[in-house]
């Protein structure tokens, strides 16, 4: 075939990888002049001169204009005389119209004239631009949040983290009611950082007033801008990347700023003996919140017991049911057991004895002195009203407990981090004798040795590390039936949001397995733990059992204790491994099935046969969607309730 024309081709680059030649192209005329104008604009001469030319060139256009509108007979009145010929004079008069200056008589007088008028307008520019700068200034020097604080009774929240956000929704809540409620921000961030990150992460805020400020909360210099001294409380976060040394040294700047030795300072630390440590050298003005702990207790309880993940929640948060202390004078020199079945519409967990002392879940037999106040749950401080022993209930015969025994668990962890060793170091404790642990965990994200030689109680513990393929965790999810799954995040090897992302895909991949194999008659339960509550609807997606959100749980907790102090100890031995804990138990453990029984008389008879104080209970049938419902906190001592196979009772107790 004969060649006609040659064939051009472009490749983009040459065959070596050099850009390729860029061709010669020849600039037109409006090109040129633009390139001209771009170049000269700089020149401050350059631009009087533009502006003096737009001007001569405004007036010629509004002169041709007004002949043009003159011309149109229909435009004007009858009677208008016509406009004179145009002449010089007709542009220079438009010309001073649009200056001010220079429609004196001699040309003498309008030279003068016009260069007052450019004396002028250069001394009022200036002078504005002075001032135009100084408020510039000053709004620049307010945005860095620089100035102090004078409000009394703020929360004053020292140091940032992704706990900021949940604090402030639960303290949003907590003072709904409350007039002029302020929360002072005090953290080394731009003011616009932290006001942008609070209107996209902390909505709904209601009337309560935030107000942010920069500075560095270890300096006790920039500290004294916020008014420590009359805050109502003061919260200390620990900002995970420095650890416990940022927050001691807050601590100390506190002190040297305060004057004020009842205020609380609630200080989010890692390390127990740093806490410790704390809480003893301020006498206990330090309030230590171990978020670590917090995590690691309501993951494990978690695992073990479903439901007991929203029950914790329930009680943290502001929402529901909350923990309130009350003097109940009518009380005095009657039992606990009869404590426990004198409110209809609150459920009480414990005492505070006359000296202060907090004590969850006491004897039955133990005597209430004059001074005492019952520690309560319920909806709101005024639910918890005396309402009398009710003694149809307290006289009831009450049969000994039943003793159930315990089958061996086998867990399976899919992920791992430091969290993990917290969680099954809580859990082995609960586990029955004979029970298993097999960890997995992708080996890009955690060395296997990190994995080998871990041990927890008497507990086997088998790990392995997988390469991240789904037929790999398939064989490792099937290897044996296994009673709970736990997916965990991979909190120091990639970002939060990565890992919150691998824990979701594991959470499809486990409920595709088990949809494909069957789940039983008593079905495999999954546990997840999310890191950002952001993330959390996502999750809910992937049908989990029981959600763990780790940055919801130590910020309910601070703001629970920033509001409400004598709390701390309440909640420190709910989450401590020792002395009472919140337990979801079976049903049947307490009375037979499906026979009708109030609520009120499950009371009395885990108080009496089991010594538990009981706050509520799960319903199986509402939960098998999702097991955070089908729980009932607090319901009123009248209510009726027919137990099923799979229901259970929300206790206060020992651990069994």
């Amino acid at each position: 075939m004969p060649k006609t024309e040659v064939e051009t081709r472009s490749y983009g680059q040459g065959a070596q990888g050099e850009v390729a030649p860029q061709k010669r192209t020849k600039a037109g005329f409006w090109t040129k002049v633009r390139y001209n104008f771009d170049n000269s604009i700089a020149q401050p001469s350059a631009f009087v001169l533009y502006m003096f030319i737009a001007l001569i060139i405004l007036s010629v256009l509004i002169v041709v204009v007004k002949y043009a509108l003159y011309a149109l007979p229909a435009l004007l009145p009858s009677g208008t005389p016509p406009l004179a010929p145009v002449s010089f004079e007709t542009f220079w008069g438009q010309f001073a119209t649009l200056t001010g200056r220079g429609t004196e008589a001699t040309w003498a007088d309008r030279i003068v004239g016009i260069l007052n008028w450019s004396i002028t307008i250069t001394i009022a520019g200036s002078v504005t631009g002075f001032i135009v700068g100084a408020i510039n200034r000053a709004f620049a020097a307010m945005r860095k949040g620089k100035s102090p604080v004078i409000d009394n009774d703020h929360t004053l929240i020292l140091g940032w983290s992704n706990r900021v956000f949940p604090i402030l929704k639960e303290l949003a809540i907590a003072n709904a009611n409350v007039r002029n409620a302020k929360v002072v921000i005090f953290s080394t961030l731009e003011r616009e950082v932290m006001e942008d990150e609070i209107e996209s992460r902390a909505e709904g805020l209601g009337k309560m007033k935030v107000i942010t400020r920069t500075g560095d909360p270890t300096n006790p210099t920039d500290l004294k801008r916020v008014n420590v001294s009359n805050a109502k409380s003061v919260i200390i976060l620990d900002a995970d990347e420095t650890g416990d040394a940022t927050v001691v040294s807050t601590v100390l700047a506190v002190k040297s700023v305060n004057s004020n030795p009842d205020l609380k300072l609630i200080a989010e630390l890692d390390d127990a003996n740093t806490a410790e440590a704390l809480v003893t050298a301020t006498n206990g003005q330090v309030i230590a919140v171990r978020s670590h702990d917090v995590i690691a207790r309501v993951t494990a309880q978690a695992s073990r017991q479903p439901g007991l993940a929203a029950v914790t929640l329930d009680l943290l948060d502001f929402d529901g049911d909350e923990i309130y202390f009350q003097s109940v004078p009518a009380l005095d020199g009657k039992t606990y057991k009869d404590a426990v079945l004198s409110f209809n519409e609150a459920s009480v967990i414990g005492l505070v004895h006359p000296d202060g002392t907090p004590e969850l879940n006491p004897k039955a037999a133990t005597k209430i002195k004059p001074g005492s106040q019952v520690i309560a749950v319920a909806e709101d401080d005024d639910k918890v009203i005396f309402t009398g022993v009710s003694d149809a209930i307290a006289g009831r015969k009450i049969a000994a407990r039943k003793t159930i025994a315990r089958k061996a668990e086998n867990l399976l962890v899919i992920g791992w981090s430091s969290m993990g060793r917290a969680v099954l170091t809580e859990l082995a404790a609960y586990l029955p004798k004979g029970s298993s642990v097999h960890i997995v965990a992708q080996s890009k994200f955690v060395a296997p040795e990190e994995l080998a030689n871990l041990k927890f109680g008497a507990v086997k513990v088998t790990h392995a590390s997988v390469s991240g393929d789904i037929d790999e965790l398939i064989a490792a999810a099937s290897a044996k039936r296994y009673d709970e799954v736990i997916v965990l995040g991979y909190r120091e090897a990639i970002s939060e949001s990565e890992a919150d992302a691998q824990t979701m895909l594991t959470m499809l991949q486990m409920n595709q397995l088990f949809e494909q194999q069957g789940n039983g008659v008593e079905p495999t339960r999954l546990v997840a733990e999310i890191l950002d509550s952001r993330k959390a609807e996502l999750a809910r997606v992937a049908a989990v059992d029981d959600l763990v959100v780790s940055d919801n749980l130590a910020a309910l907790l601070i703001a629970q204790i920033s509001e409400n102090p004598a709390l701390a100890p309440v909640f420190e031995d709910l989450f401590d491994a020792d002395g009472a804990a919140i337990n979801v138990k079976p049903i049947d453990h307490y009375v037979p099935l499906g026979k009708e029984i109030t609520f009120g008389e499950l009371v009395a008879i885990a108080s009496a046969a089991h010594g538990e104080s009981t706050i509520g209970y799960r319903v199986a049938a509402a939960s098998r969607d999702d097991a955070s419902t089908g729980v009932r906190m607090n319901p009123n001592k009248n209510t009726v309730f027919t137990p099923a196979a799979g229901d259970a009772l929300v206790v206060i107790g020992d651990v069994e």
